[in-house]
């Protein structure tokens, strides 16, 4: 993956995944994950995992294998702490919309017992999203997450919250299918009146949302800031005849972004000037 990969057009709109790329969460999200995983079983799941030649990567296969076998996912996956609830069910389910949207609601219901603590990924965030703010870039924020989850979490991060910022705050049960489909995207420019272009950048931190940035037709831009390495995002975005979607840009943290996003507007300008 080659880090010098560019977006081809300024943005207008930049919208946002929430956990992971924002803000951390991680202990509530694998609290509920540990609830949900040996339920698998009862909620008639285990015959729906994805079986080991249709995953992506060996070590999707091995983790689906795990979970299959012990109900729970393996210690160095919850150690390492870089992967998401959407990405690990997309994992285990694959194309599976009926067994994926099971998986959810029971996250849910079991994430209602975890949530609460919400923290910066990053010391300067607030700092950062404001400054994009000042080049005349609208802003949203996308979660898969219920709203009555986002709705607290927005409002209480930093300790004063980040309601401010955004333009428009869209969630998984305000749409009819969750990321990895679009709506979510498709949702938040209607809100916002904005078209489905290369305008428009989704930063997320997982392959789910460089998938549904370009199923929606916008620019994806990958957060790394778990710290992959190329070869590793290699592996996830390998650019398949089964899995195509690669990102237009990968950044490390939100001031790379500001970097990026300032160097385009400033040059929209100098043509227009």
């Amino acid at each position: 993956m080659s880090i010098l990969q560019l977006p081809h057009a300024a943005p207008r709109v930049v919208l946002f995944d929430w956990h992971a790329t924002l803000v951390d969460t991680m202990d509530a999200m694998y609290y509920a994950l540990d609830e949900v995983l040996p339920r698998l079983v009862e909620l008639g799941l285990v015959e729906r995992l994805v079986p080991p030649a249709r995953s992506k990567t060996l070590e999707d296969a091995r983790l689906v294998k795990y979970v299959r076998e012990h109900a729970r996912l393996h210690p160095k996956i919850k150690a390492e702490r870089r992967i998401s609830r959407t990405d690990i069910f997309e994992v285990l389910f694959g194309d599976d919309e009926e067994a994926k949207a099971i998986a959810h609601a029971e996250f849910d219901r079991s994430y209602a017992r975890h949530f609460g603590l919400v923290k910066p990924m990053e010391a300067d965030a607030r700092r950062q999203l404001e400054a994009l703010r000042a080049l005349g870039i609208r802003l949203g924020v996308l979660s898969n997450r219920s709203r009555r989850y986002m709705a607290h979490e927005i409002y209480t991060v930093d300790g004063s919250g980040w309601q401010d910022l955004f333009d428009t705050m869209v969630c998984g049960d305000d749409v009819q299918r969750r990321k990895p489909h679009p709506d979510l995207i498709l949702r938040a420019l209607q809100n916002l009146g904005a078209a489905a272009d290369e305008g428009t950048w989704y930063v997320g931190d997982s392959t789910t949302d460089v998938i549904a940035a370009k199923h929606a037709g916008v620019t994806a831009v990958f957060y790394n800031g778990a710290g992959w390495e190329a070869r590793w995002l290699d592996k996830i975005f390998p650019g398949t005849e089964r899995h195509p979607h690669r990102p237009d840009a990968v950044v490390p943290n939100l001031g790379a972004l500001v970097a990026l996003a300032r160097r385009y507007v400033e040059a929209v300008a100098e043509r227009a000037g």
